[in-house]
């Protein structure tokens, strides 16, 4: 039977990233994102809800995540759902948490502060690239020709 574990989320964060270390050196990243859903009920009032997620980050990612994030910065992630279980000290009952891990970070919005131009750029946009459909074009040809059916670019094409 086939097996599928992706989730894509975008939201703000609830609160600054918390970065710790691995004995081994390795970073990880503790994230909280409020993903909001805005809908319309039945009578045509409209409602909205929201959603907080849990992301763990590792590696250069959660690096990145602590350096750029902060409260209400938005986001973009992709990853997989993982369950954490553990026995509640207190009450000795099995607690259980999904979150997400995070294997994919785009970072969204603008820095704050920045303005235009050199001095206002926003430095590493994207921690790591979703994977490229592969494509039988070598590199130096990846701009196509125009189309010879028509006479503008693609690029050009208003919709």
């Amino acid at each position: 039977m086939p097996n599928l574990n992706k989730v894509m989320i975008m939201g703000n964060l609830t609160r600054d990233p918390e970065v710790k270390y691995t004995p081994k050196g390795t970073a990880v990243a503790d994230l909280a994102l409020a993903i909001n859903r805005v809908y319309s009920t039945d009578a045509g009032e409209k409602r909205e809800e929201t959603t907080y997620v849990d992301v763990e980050l590792w590696g250069r990612q959660a690096e990145i995540a602590g350096e750029y994030l902060r409260k209400g910065r938005p986001v973009y992630i992709e990853g997989r759902l993982k369950l954490d279980t553990w026995d509640d000290k207190q009450t000795g009952q099995k607690r259980s948490k999904m979150r997400v891990v995070g294997e994919a970070l785009q970072l969204l919005g603008s820095r704050e502060g920045g303005g235009g131009g050199a001095d206002g750029e926003d430095g590493p946009r994207q921690a790591q690239r979703p994977p490229q459909r592969s494509s039988s074009a070598p590199a130096s040809q990846a701009r196509r020709p125009a189309d010879p059916d028509l006479d503008v670019e693609g690029d050009d094409i208003p919709f």
